[in-house]
């Protein structure tokens, strides 16, 4: 897949039949953000409206997404990864972290694909707190959405030291490949360090964000109650150690395990559901373009959402 630039339709995704806004992948019935893009598209006057779409291949996402009526599309769980290679596109930030969460029209009709998912996380980090630039950090996962994670705490937040906390070595080698990608005029990429065992934290330097990009689930297996048993070591700290900030990137439900597990040790938590809030001036851009994006009445759409996670059912259990 070639690499385009990151230049957003003119007027693709605003002509008369391109009409429909998509989250699209397996498990999106739950999701909120609907509620608050619809409410941008009121506003603006614009002839869209926002859909949760299920799309149990990535052949049905596609189809959706090559239909005329496709003014813009955001990508969740299982294919950040696997849209890449069916787009028109990519532009460079979707080629270094080898994930795209979003697809935008250009003004010739084409595909194109990029990651807004880093500026999500970078948002709800800074936001409890900016004391964790340049301090290790931890990645639950190493799946797509963790790859949009090591961009927002390696490049963004000056973490370079990185815990990686995940049950198949396998995702962590092809996590630890693309990472090579960050490497620039001879300088070094992250520093990504698969944690195997309780053991091996020992003596290790303590992180100060924590990122999750999983599912929420009950650990079960022996692999999946070794990982879970990392991050409470690494969650746990001495008297008189700093303790920092858990983002879940998982909002069903809105108090994961992982954030309950944060909470016992005294860590300041974050739920999933603002990733969406900090990516929207951003997609807004890619899908309306530039006078549009700058329309977007930012503090109505974080109240429609926070409203949102308020009163789903979905979510709150």
């Amino acid at each position: 897949m070639a690499a385009t630039n990151g230049s957003a339709t003119t007027n693709g995704g605003a002509s008369s039949h391109r009409r429909y806004l998509y989250l699209a992948g397996i498990g999106v019935t739950h999701s909120i953000g609907y509620a608050m893009h619809n409410h941008i598209i009121q506003s603006l006057g614009l002839p869209f409206e926002f859909k949760n779409v299920e799309c149990p291949s990535i052949e049905d996402l596609m189809a959706l997404f090559r239909a005329p009526s496709f003014a813009g599309g955001v990508v969740t769980m299982p294919y950040k990864q696997a849209v890449m290679r069916h787009l028109d596109g990519l532009d460079d930030l979707a080629l270094t972290l080898g994930a795209c969460n979003n697809v935008y029209l250009t003004a010739d009709g084409k595909l194109r694909g990029t990651n807004t998912d880093w500026r999500g996380i970078k948002g709800c980090l800074l936001n409890a707190s900016p004391e964790g630039r340049g301090k290790p950090a931890v990645i639950i996962g190493a799946g797509g959405a963790s790859r949009a994670a090591v961009y927002a705490l390696s490049t963004e937040l000056g973490c370079k030291t990185i815990y990686m906390i995940n049950r198949d070595e396998a995702e962590v080698a092809a996590l630890l490949a693309d990472a090579q990608a960050y490497a620039d005029n001879g300088q070094p990429g992250p520093h990504l360090i698969h944690i195997k065992s309780v053991a091996q934290t020992s003596g290790l330097p303590k992180p100060y964000y924590i990122v999750g990009t999983v599912p929420d689930f009950e650990p079960s297996t022996p692999q999946e109650l070794e990982a879970r048993a990392i991050l409470e070591s690494l969650l746990s700290t001495r008297d008189g150690e700093e303790k920092g900030v858990l983002l879940d990137m998982c909002f069903k439900p809105r108090n994961t395990r992982i954030l309950k597990l944060g909470k016992r040790h005294g860590w300041r938590t974050v739920e999933g559901t603002g990733v969406i809030g900090h990516q929207v001036e951003e997609q807004w851009r890619l899908w309306a373009g530039q006078e549009a994006s700058g329309n977007v009445p930012v503090e109505e759409a974080w109240e429609v959402l926070r409203k949102k996670a308020e009163e789903s059912t979905a979510i709150n259990f």
